[in-house]
C-alpha cells in the first residue's frame, strides 16, 4: 500500500469508513472500553452497524496517539466519543449518519 509520508494505514482505513462502520479503540483490561462496547451493542444491532475493535497496544503509533484516552469511538471517519459514551447522543449520531447516506 502506497501511503503519503506520515500517513498511518489506520488513518487511511478511517477516511474510507462508511456510516455503518464503528471503530472502538481499546486496550486489554480497559473497563471503560468494555462498558462502552456493552452500551453501544444494542445500537449497532438496531442500525445494522459493524464494530471493529482496534487494540492500540498492538501498534506503537496508535498507542502514542491515544495513550490512556481509551475508549475512543469513531463513527465512519468522525470521532464521536472518548472515555464514556452518551448512549442517546450516539443513537442520534448513528441515525443521522445512516440517514445521510
Amino acid at each position: 500500500m502506497n501511503l503519503e509520508p506520515g500517513l498511518h494505514p489506520e488513518d487511511v482505513r478511517l477516511a474510507a469508513a462508511g456510516p455503518r462502520e464503528v471503530t472502538l479503540y481499546t486496550r486489554p483490561g480497559c473497563h471503560l472500553c468494555e462498558e462502552a462496547k456493552v452500551a453501544i451493542a444494542p445500537l449497532l444491532r438496531e442500525f445494522g452497524a459493524a464494530l471493529l475493535e482496534v487494540n492500540i497496544d498492538e501498534d506503537s503509533v496508535l498507542r502514542e496517539r491515544y495513550g490512556w484516552d481509551v475508549p475512543v469511538i469513531f463513527l465512519g471517519a468522525r470521532k464521536v466519543a472518548k472515555h464514556r459514551v452518551n448512549v442517546e447522543q450516539f443513537r442520534r449520531q448513528l441515525r443521522d449518519a445512516v440517514q445521510a447516506r
